[in-house]
């Protein structure tokens, strides 16, 4: 292995070498308390440690890296106090996820490192949104995410590769070629001879870099973030080197061919730099001892304080508080100017004075800045708040939802439309398993709104008419909001961009251009969890959402005879489950009515709820009423027969003759 100092100190080349040994002691630590049955899991970074410590030095500390698990390096390239790791992976309370979360599982905004999850690819994703809010500040930093040469067969990591190329974000995309995704060898993974040559598929400038060799990580990412401070953009890095333990511990190295691993034994990063340190006199024996012992002092003595850390004991409280991001709710009442405006206005009237609100807002989604999206909502955007701010994307919703993420992180807010409700499917890993999470791991807010053009009626099909809330409703972490009327999805889309959580925000196509209704012109919000009681009366309750709200509206003024409670639920996550319960102890009966199929729905959890809490004041069954079990069908007369607005009136009536 060929070293080449340049113009480096003596001292650089020796803090270098510290912090090379530094994740290597920890590690050989931690196998021993591994075999003695002290430490539960353990990915070895054992022979990479040359480009987690090269890169992490390389990089200035307010700069974001987004490490994988086999990346000790960085963690203490940061100099986080080693009792504050060891509590992490010991699952102790002052660890980064308050035991929630294992491993390397955990960001922290303090050291500016964001964490994985065990997807892999969204983390790329959320490093482009980390880079473009840097770009959009203007200050001039880089941000460097690692992933393994098997992830790179994951659609995240074009998608992001794409992405990045296409806005120019100053994003070092770091692949860690270690010969193995698992137990599965390089080439059953990928037919290109290199895979930084795929960077030219992208556009996208790309070096192979020898990752056992710590002076040339160092030079070489010290060299491109000069570089791409002058000239922003993505740079894809292939280093080559070998993982000398097993995926993690409990796998072994079996399917290795014992030649290899001889072979890469001998391109050890650490023995094979200071042997050249002590060739070239600026390491000695003693010095190297000396280096050793305090090292492993600090880990001994860290690790009794983690020891010393009384074990978890579980707090419900805290447990369910910590799900969602606090907020208080700003309460800003409209003004008593109004004007008659459709539900699409109104989403546009709150994007656009949310945009003014919030300086550090970003739209971004497919085809929204000069062509104002699909249904025109952006229209005009581009020319009050710029293409910085109004983000046209390529088609990958994906890394969209991810990037979305990555700006939170870095202090920004976003809006990512779905063109259509039905194509969030392709993005849904990041919001269930990113958005939706992140709070409650390691306590950090993911401040985004999906919005969700959605619904049935405008003979769209099976791919652009789904109503799919019951997927996020589901997932704890996520809001759902579902609008009905102008004025409460001004209000509500006001509040979700407010909110510091994620916010699901569906909005019913047929209801777009429908209906009208007098809209304050002024900027305004209405709390979540408040559902609105519509009409009032003793015989029936009628809960429902969306278009089933204009469909009971429907059917009320049809049969003027009946007196119903009729409850626009508005919001979904939070429930007002108060105003339900009330209702239904004084009717008596209920009618829950969703344009979603029964099954898992919405409603199934609300007559679920009202039997185990309101089962001694009904006088019926609860009456569940939606679509039929099968995909949205094209044509109208199929389409008629699917939705549940012909057969409502039917049910209605014959639970009030029970």
């Amino acid at each position: 292995m060929k070293f080449d100092r340049k113009d480096f100190s003596n001292t650089q080349l020796l803090n270098l070498y510290k912090r090379l040994l530094k994740p290597r002691l920890i590690e050989e630590k931690m196998l021993i308390l591994l075999r003695q049955g002290k430490v539960s899991k353990w990915f070895s970074g054992i022979g990479q440690e040359a480009i987690s410590v090269g890169i992490t030095s390389a990089l200035d500390s307010d700069e974001y890296i987004l490490p994988m698990h086999r990346n000790l390096g960085v963690f203490t390239g940061r100099d986080i106090p080693l009792h504050k790791l060891f509590s992490q992976w010991q699952g102790k309370k002052s660890g980064f996820t308050k035991g929630r979360d294992r491993s390397f599982h955990f960001g922290t905004q303090e050291y500016k490192i964001i964490g994985m999850i065990s997807h892999l690819g969204p983390q790329m994703g959320v490093a482009d949104g980390i880079a473009l809010a840097n770009k959009l500040k203007k200050n001039g930093k880089v941000t460097a995410v690692f992933t393994g040469e098997g992830a790179t067969s994951e659609g995240d990591f074009h998608e992001a590769l794409n992405v990045a190329s296409v806005w120019d974000l100053p994003v070092l995309f770091v692949i860690e070629n270690n010969g193995y995704g698992l137990s599965t060898p390089t080439n059953e993974q990928y037919r290109c001879e290199n895979l930084a040559d795929r960077g030219v598929g992208y556009g996208m400038e790309s070096h192979i870099i020898d990752g056992n060799n710590i002076l040339e990580v160092f030079s070489k990412i010290s060299e491109l973030k000069q570089s791409m401070i002058e000239n922003p953009r993505p740079v894809l890095l292939e280093f080559k080197t070998f993982r000398m333990r097993g995926h993690e511990e409990a796998s072994g190295t079996k399917y290795v061919p014992q030649e290899l691993m001889d072979e890469w034994a001998k391109k050890d990063p650490i023995s094979n730099y200071a042997n050249y340190l002590k060739d070239i006199g600026v390491l000695s024996d003693e010095i190297d001892e000396d280096y050793k012992n305090i090292i492993k002092k600090e880990i001994d003595e860290h690790w009794a304080i983690t020891q010393a850390e009384p074990e978890l004991v579980a707090d419900l409280e805290e447990e369910l508080n910590d799900v969602y991001a606090s907020y208080i709710f700003e309460e800003i009442n409209p003004s008593d100017e109004k004007e008659n405006i459709r539900v699409i206005d109104a989403i546009s009237q709150a994007l656009s004075q949310s945009m003014e609100r919030h300086e550090n807002l970003v739209i971004m989604g497919q085809d929204i800045a000069e062509y104002g999206g699909a249904f025109k909502i952006t229209e005009g955007f581009v020319e009050k708040f710029g293409k910085e701010r109004v983000r046209n994307t390529p088609i990958c919703e994906s890394v969209v939802v991810s990037a979305a993420n990555g700006l939170s992180i870095n202090g920004m807010k976003a809006v990512v439309e779905m063109q259509f409700a039905d194509f969030v499917s392709s993005g849904f890993n990041p919001i269930v398993n990113l958005l939706a999470k992140q709070h409650y791991r390691w306590n950090e807010k993911s401040d985004v709104v999906v919005r969700m053009p959605c619904g049935g009626g405008t003979q769209a099909g099976p791919f652009h008419s789904q109503t799919n809330e019951a997927w996020f409703t589901k997932t704890p972490g996520l809001k759902v909001v579902y609008p009905a009327f102008p004025f409460d999805a001004k209000g509500l889309l006001n509040t979700a961009i407010n909110d510091p959580n994620p916010v699901m925000f569906f909005e019913h196509k047929q209801l777009y251009r429908s209906v009208y209704q007098d809209v304050p012109k002024d900027y305004y919000t209405i709390p979540f969890g408040k559902a609105s009681l519509l009409k009032e009366g003793h015989q029936v309750t009628i809960i429902t959402f969306g278009s089933g709200v204009h469909w009971a509206l429907e059917t009320l003024t049809k049969n003027p005879e009946i007196s119903a409670d009729l409850i626009d639920l508005r919001t979904l996550q939070p429930l007002d489950t108060e105003t339900i319960f009330a209702s239904v102890k004084k009717t008596n009966r209920v009618v829950i009515l969703t344009e979603d199929t029964l099954f898992g729905s919405v409603a199934s959890d609300i007559s679920s709820m009202i039997m185990e809490n309101c089962f001694e004041y009904l006088d019926a069954p609860v009456k569940r009423v939606g679509s039929l079990e099968s995909a949205i069908p094209f044509m109208k007369a199929l389409e008629d027969q699917y939705l549940p607005k012909q057969r409502f009136e039917k049910e209605l009536l014959e639970l009030l003759k029970y």
